[in-house]
């Protein structure tokens, strides 16, 4: 084999990043749900998009993926109605898209709690910035001294992926269980900071305002959710991977997949380690639910 004639070191290839995976959410009124689905899927389907959009009478929520250029036409459009003419967006990279195929919804509530007095649009409770929080949690406590307690809202196989901490987690399997828990344990935080995060904010912002409404005095919000904290500040303070509802399953602090894959199934998180098991078999079986069709 002829040898390189150039003296410049091997540099080692680099997969390049094709698509951009958002996910935003905005708490506003909508209405003419139908007629906006129907402008939803013919621009989607345009631009070639993949996802999921929610559309619901308390605001809209999605996770989409597709070319840079394609994303950022799209969010031109939706930002040109003046109602999510400040939607903020989080962003990640992929070298496929992140989803399979695209899906617009109309749904009652962009996630589900049955709570139908909380109302953001109307309010939302106090937020904290990535950047402050990690202050907080550097220091060992907010800024008037207070101890900072970190509460998940998410499902109990989200947080087995990772989470912050010492945080309290209620290992709950669904988002309406959260509001009778933290009534219960109300009094487990007295005297402290309270900081509810989830993945993105939007059960966080609900779950904030649920506790301000039964008498928490001192409750924040994670702006943005964790995705936003990794944006920002990358992985201090926080264990492991963040869980999405996607191919990619997991990403690290840096925002990229993870080998932690979700079993075909029964749909449990499975990760690399778990996948060395005899009885993990690719969309067959996993620890988790090897032998159970049997019994």
């Amino acid at each position: 084999m002829q040898e390189s004639l150039s003296s410049a070191p091997a540099v080692a290839a680099v997969p390049l990043a094709d698509f951009v995976n958002i996910a935003a959410y905005k708490f506003i009124t909508l209405d003419n749900l139908e007629a906006l689905r129907t402008q939803y899927q013919e621009i989607t389907q345009r631009l070639a998009l993949k996802g999921t959009i929610l559309l619901t009478p308390e605001g809209i929520n999605m996770f989409l993926s597709g070319t840079r250029a394609n994303i950022d036409e799209y969010l031109a459009w939706v930002r040109s109605d003046a109602r999510l003419a400040d939607l903020e967006v989080k962003e990640s990279l992929s070298a496929e898209q992140s989803h399979k195929r695209m899906l617009v919804k109309i749904k009652a509530e962009i996630i589900t709690m049955r709570m139908p007095l909380i109302k953001p649009e109307d309010g939302r409770a106090p937020f904290v910035e990535a950047k402050t929080l990690k202050r907080w949690l550097d220091q060992g406590h907010d800024d008037n001294g207070k101890p900072v307690v970190m509460v998940e809202t998410r499902n109990d196989f989200e947080v087995d992926v990772g989470t912050f901490n010492n945080t309290v987690d209620y290992r709950i399997k669904k988002f309406t269980e959260f509001p009778a828990l933290i009534e219960e344990h109300k009094a487990d935080f007295e005297g402290k900071t309270v900081v509810t995060f989830c993945t993105g904010g939007i059960r966080c912002e609900k779950a904030a305002i649920h506790m301000q409404n039964i008498g928490y005095d001192n409750v924040y919000q994670l702006e943005g959710g964790i995705l936003k904290y990794f944006e920002e500040v990358g992985g201090a303070h926080y264990t492991g991977d963040c869980f999405v509802f996607d191919y990619r399953t997991a990403l690290n602090p840096q925002l990229q997949p993870t080998e932690t894959v979700q079993c075909f199934a029964c749909r449990a998180v499975v990760t690399p380690r778990q996948q060395l098991a005899p009885e993990y078999v690719y969309e067959v079986s996993c620890p988790h639910c090897y032998g159970k069709a049997a019994e």
